[in-house]
């Protein structure tokens, strides 16, 4: 019985340290995602850029009404529809999250699993929360943007811009001329422009399909496991 009620209580502390990692996790990136975002609505102006290193690392400040990295997503319906969908998948990916921790899944899993809804709520906060407080950011203006501006923001609920900042022009040339059909074209290599939040889903995303055979083999077992456990139970 003693030995029954350790192994509960060992189980118990893993899960809560596992829970801690989540958290720990998402509040870091969450952090640092909206700090960043903040500092740039309200200390740049619209298409504003700031050279960090050279000429392949840029923070230029746009707001996309859409998708991730400066994609869009068509007209204030789809604006509205987009929102409501982040919303859901943070909802679903939170309950996988929490299903996780209580299998004791492979902690490299988790941290990938709270990266990607990390993500997802950072750029959601954006999308319900900034038309209402910050003021429109003018193009080309030395005028910045005010937090919660006296005559209130520039949209509704769920209809703000994400805020995107991270530009990285690798490459910035122009095709040969002598090749056919792009000959004399520009060549950029990486356009598009993300934030923290992008960078979260992606990497969290991106580690998980490269190890998913460690992260789920490790899952699988869990569940034998607990299985062998259950039969146990059962005969004695």
């Amino acid at each position: 019985m003693k030995q029954n009620s350790s192994k509960i209580d060992a189980n118990i502390e893993i899960r809560k340290k596992l829970a801690r990692l989540a958290i720990f996790t998402v509040a870091g990136v969450l952090f640092i995602d909206q700090a960043s975002k903040i500092w740039v609505k309200t200390q740049m102006y619209l298409d504003e850029s700031i050279s960090v290193f050279g000429d392949w690392f840029f923070i230029h400040f746009i707001e996309n009404p859409g998708m991730a990295f400066g994609f869009e997503f068509g007209g204030e319906m789809g604006k509205l529809a987009l929102s409501l969908f982040r919303i859901v998948a943070i909802v679903f990916i939170a309950i996988y999250l929490r299903k996780l921790i209580k299998q004791e899944a492979n902690r490299g899993l988790i941290i990938c699993v709270s990266l990607v809804l990390a993500g997802a709520a950072g750029n959601i906060i954006d999308s319900a929360f900034y038309g209402v407080i910050f003021s429109e950011s003018p193009p080309f203006s030395p005028q910045t943007a005010l937090m919660f501006p006296p005559d209130g923001g520039y949209s509704s609920f769920l209809h703000g811009h994400v805020v995107d900042m991270l530009y990285f022009p690798i490459i910035d040339t122009y095709w040969p001329s002598w090749l056919p059909l792009v000959g004399g074209d520009r060549l950029q290599f990486f356009r598009p422009i993300f934030n923290i939040a992008d960078s979260a889903i992606s990497v969290g995303m991106i580690l998980i399909l490269f190890n998913q055979k460690r992260f789920f083999a490790s899952e699988e077992k869990i569940g034998e496991v607990a299985e062998s456990e259950s039969e146990e139970g059962v005969k004695v």
